[in-house]
């Protein structure tokens, strides 16, 4: 007699975690974790293991399809951010009711619509599988296993009667509400349009008319995005705060609306806050690149507003600190690391030029793969340049500024990097390079 199968969704083989330095592994040896770890405890609870990797020929989409139906019980692994994982779980939590639990190592954070569901947690000091964690591992997650794998999905949970019995009357008022949805974007994106001395204005009025009835949470969301795209003024930015610190506990637990509400803070000018909140968040949600720029940015503020040696040596330690924990995150991504190098200059310690020369390469390269993928981000041209005079490249830097003149100037946000570059030419030593340098800031200085 067969034994119910049970199919695992996860990773193969050797795989990067990205997690921050002393957080977790740098990699982990999936195959390890399967073969020590996951195949002892699904044999202990009496199923037949099996995982994709293992076919004999290449497994097709129809026949993972039919896995993950079929399968028993489907145990994912979620440590990693991998879209097939993520995928594979969204095909099972809808095609049936019951049977799918959750997995990761106790040091990871997931997505948000993932981190909302529950998640059997287990130790992962290395990423090698020793036999005692392995141990361990299996101490964790067996009898939890046994608790989740009767429970049921939240597809079938969200929707009475999913997938051949739902309520007609319940279709149609969802219709309903996608409908206004839909109409309700339309008036964001219309506000979007105008010119921008008048967008602030026509967002708060929208802001007001959305706020007299009872307000889902899609639109509150957009309507907090919407406000933060047209806040100019420290004014504005009250107006974000007020507007975020009136929704209810649930929306303002959202990570991404505790991001919003301490960027608003800080262009409000209340920085201390704004650092407590993103550090509690990060305690608590866990470190991205984007946390930890946002975080040294605060920094790098209170240095700029510091008025004692002390308290500016303080902050630019912290700033340069969160900084490179967001750089050493990802490499691929620029933010964090191009703030660097001005930094170490600042600081002048032995080595600091060397660390300035060094992570400037890093943004360029960043930069530079950016533009080939066609990314979008409104800074990336602009960082771009400030690196060039980073590095003391007056030929990129005249090749940029010729881009610049011949090209929309507002695409590279000349007007926030103006101080930025004269801070970097400070540092440069060659007299022609120098020379060379001035003339650009002359050329893109704005009028």
């Amino acid at each position: 007699m067969f034994k119910p199968l049970c199919f695992m969704v996860m990773p193969y083989g050797r795989k990067a975690t990205l997690a921050e330095p002393g957080k977790g592994p740098v990699e982990i040896d999936f195959n390890a974790l399967w073969d020590k770890a996951y195949v002892p405890v699904i044999e202990a609870l009496g199923y037949q293991p099996i995982r994709a990797d293992q076919d004999t020929g290449a497994l097709i989409i129809t026949q993972m399809l039919e896995r993950l139906y079929f399968a028993d019980l489907v145990l994912a692994d979620m440590t990693i951010a991998n879209g097939n994982v993520y995928y594979e779980i969204g095909i099972r939590h809808a095609a049936r009711r019951r049977g799918c639990v959750l997995l990761a190592a106790d040091w990871s954070r997931q997505l948000f619509d993932l981190a909302q569901l529950r998640t059997v947690r287990y130790p992962l000091p290395e990423g090698a599988i020793l036999d005692g964690t392995a141990v361990a591992i299996q101490a964790a997650i067996k009898d939890a296993i046994g608790s989740l794998e009767g429970g049921i999905s939240p597809m079938h949970g969200a929707i009475p009667g999913y997938p051949t019995e739902v309520n007609e009357s319940t279709a149609a008022g969802m219709k309903d509400q996608m409908a206004q949805l839909s109409e309700f974007q339309a008036e964001v994106r219309a506000v979007r349009a105008v010119p921008k001395a008048e967008r602030m204005g026509r967002a708060q009025a929208l802001v007001d008319a959305y706020s007299r009835g009872p307000m889902t949470g899609a639109v509150a969301i957009a309507l907090m995005l919407m406000l933060r795209d047209c806040a100019d003024k420290a004014d504005d930015w009250n107006l974000v705060l007020k507007f975020i610190d009136g929704l209810n506990d649930e929306l303002r637990s959202i990570a991404e609306v505790t991001e919003q509400r301490a960027l608003a803070l800080s262009y409000a000018g209340r920085h201390v806050d704004a650092i407590a909140a993103l550090e509690a968040l990060i305690a608590t949600a866990g470190p991205t690149h984007e946390r930890l720029g946002l975080l040294g940015g605060r920094y790098k503020r209170l240095f700029d507003a510091a008025t004692t040696p002390g308290d500016k040596q303080k902050a630019l330690a912290r700033s340069i600190d969160n900084y490179e924990r967001g750089m050493q995150l990802d490499l691929n991504e620029y933010y964090c690391s191009s703030n660097l190098p001005s930094l170490y200059r600042i600081r002048n310690r032995a080595g600091d030029e060397k660390l300035a020369q060094s992570v400037v390469q890093f943004v360029i390269a960043a930069c530079e793969r950016a533009r080939r993928r066609g990314a979008t981000d409104p800074w990336l041209r602009a960082t771009l340049l400030v690196a060039a005079f980073d590095s003391g490249d007056a030929d990129k830097a005249e090749a940029l500024a010729d881009e610049v003149e011949s090209g929309d100037a507002a695409e590279w946000q000349l007007k926030s990097i103006i101080g930025s570059l004269t801070l970097s030419l400070s540092h440069v030593t060659d007299d022609a390079g120098r020379a060379r340098l001035s003339a650009v800031i002359d050329r893109l200085r704005p009028a």
